[in-house]
C-alpha cells in the first residue's frame, strides 16, 4: 500500500503560504539558539520569502551571502528559499510532490532533485557557522523525503521533535517517514503524539490507521480511517487520502461494493487524483464491472501516461472485454515501463 498522504500534501501546498508561512518564519526567534539577524537586507529577503517572491528573494540573499559568507542565517534563508520554489512549481501545476505521484510528463524530477540538493547544501553551509533552528531542520527533512531517503529524514526530524516537541507538523512527518521505514509501532506513537498535540489533524489520523493496517490491525486501522474522515464532514475542503485508504484496505479484504461508495466520493473530492481512480478501477474490475473499471483506469492513464500498473491493469480489462489487440498494447506499454523502474523501495512510496 503506498502512502497516500502526500508528502508535502495540503498541509505543506497550501498551507505554509501567506500568513501561515509568516508565522512559522517569525516563530523562529524564540526557538532558534540564535535570534533571527537584525541586518536590513537579510530582512527584506525574508519579507520576499513571505509574499511568494521567491526569485526575488533567492537574488538579495546570494547577494547577501557575497558579502557575508559565513553568515548562518543566509545560508539558512537560501535553503528554505529553494524549498519554496519546488513547492511553488508543484502548487503552480496543482500537484503533490511526493516521489511516485507526479505525471513524468509534467514535472522535470532531475531538475527538482537538484534543486533539492541545492536547499540541502545551503543549509549544510550554513551549519558549517551556526546553529539551525527546528524549523530549518524540518525543511531539511522534507528535502530528503523528496529524495526518498528516509533514513535521513528521520534523523533530523527526531532532532526537530527534541528542540520543538510542541511543533505538531513536524511529528507528522516524523511518522510518515518512520511508516516509510516499515517501523509501523514506532509510526503509531508518533501519530498518537501529533494527535495529541492537533486533535482535528486529518492526515495524521489516516497515517495512523495505515500503520495499523502495516501491522494487520484490519480492526483498528479501519477505526482510525473512518475518523479521519469523520474529521473532515464539515469541512468546505476536504483531502481525499482517507477515502482512498479505507477504500483500498477494504479492496484488500475482498469488500468490494463497501469500498466503491469511499471511492467514488474520493474521485469527486479530487478529480486527478491518479491514485483514487486506480483503486476505483481496481474495486470495479473485482465486481467485473467492466465498463466502470476500464474508465477510472483511462482516466488515470491520461493523467500520467507512463505509470506500468495503469497499464496492466488496463491491459486486463481489455482482455476481459475481447479487445486482445488492445490488451497485448497494454501490457506491451507496462513490461517497458516496468524495465526502466528503479527497484523498489521498502516502506510507502
Amino acid at each position: 500500500m503506498r502512502f497516500a498522504i502526500a508528502l508535502i500534501s495540503i498541509f505543506l501546498l497550501g498551507g505554509n503560504s501567506g500568513t501561515a508561512l509568516t508565522r512559522e518564519l517569525r516563530s523562529q526567534q524564540g526557538k532558534s539558539a540564535e535570534s533571527l539577524p537584525s541586518d536590513p537586507e537579510l530582512a527584506r529577503a525574508r519579507g520576499l520569502v513571505e509574499k511568494a517572491e521567491l526569485d526575488a528573494a533567492e537574488g538579495a540573499v546570494r547577494r547577501y551571502i557575497t558579502r557575508h559568507p559565513q553568515s548562518s542565517e543566509g545560508h539558512f534563508l537560501l535553503g528554505l528559499i529553494y524549498f519554496r520554489q519546488i513547492q511553488s512549481q508543484a502548487r503552480s501545476i496543482g500537484m503533490h510532490l511526493v516521489p511516485g505521484e507526479l505525471p513524468s510528463a509534467v514535472i522535470d524530477a532531475g531538475a527538482r532533485d537538484a534543486k533539492v540538493r541545492a536547499s540541502l547544501a545551503a543549509f549544510t553551509e550554513g551549519g558549517k557557522f551556526g546553529r539551525p533552528s527546528a524549523f530549518d531542520l524540518k525543511i531539511v527533512s522534507l528535502d530528503y523525503i523528496l529524495l526518498a531517503d528516509y533514513s535521513s529524514a528521520d534523523k533530523w526530524l527526531t532532532l526537530s521533535v527534541q528542540w520543538d516537541p510542541s511543533d505538531a507538523e513536524a511529528w507528522y512527518y516524523l511518522g510518515r517517514t518512520k511508516y516509510n521505514e516499515n517501523r509501523f509501532e514506532e509510526a503509531i506513537q508518533v501519530f498518537q503524539k501529533c494527535l495529541d498535540l492537533r486533535p482535528d489533524y486529518v492526515p495524521a489520523a489516516d497515517g495512523l490507521g495505515l500503520s495499523q493496517a502495516g501491522l494487520g490491525q484490519s480492526v483498528e486501522a479501519i477505526l482510525s480511517l473512518q475518523k479521519a474522515i469523520s474529521m473532515q464532514e464539515n469541512l468546505a475542503q476536504k483531502t481525499p487520502e482517507p477515502y482512498i485508504d479505507l477504500g483500498d484496505l477494504l479492496n484488500q479484504q475482498a469488500r468490494f461494493e463497501e469500498a466503491l461508495p469511499l471511492l467514488q466520493q474520493a474521485v469527486t473530492i479530487a478529480p486527478r487524483n491518479i491514485r483514487a481512480h486506480e483503486v476505483l478501477g481496481k474495486a470495479y474490475l473485482n465486481l467485473n464491472r467492466l465498463p466502470e473499471a476500464r474508465h477510472e483506469l483511462e482516466v488515470a492513464v491520461s493523467i500520467d501516461p507512463d505509470l506500468s500498473v495503469l497499464h496492466y491493469l488496463l491491459g486486463q480489462i481489455y482482455r476481459k472485454q475481447g479487445h486482445l489487440e488492445k490488451a497485448k498494447s497494454e501490457l506491451e506499454r507496462f513490461q517497458a515501463l516496468k524495465s526502466k523502474e528503479a527497484p523498489p523501495k521498502s516502506g510507502m512510496q
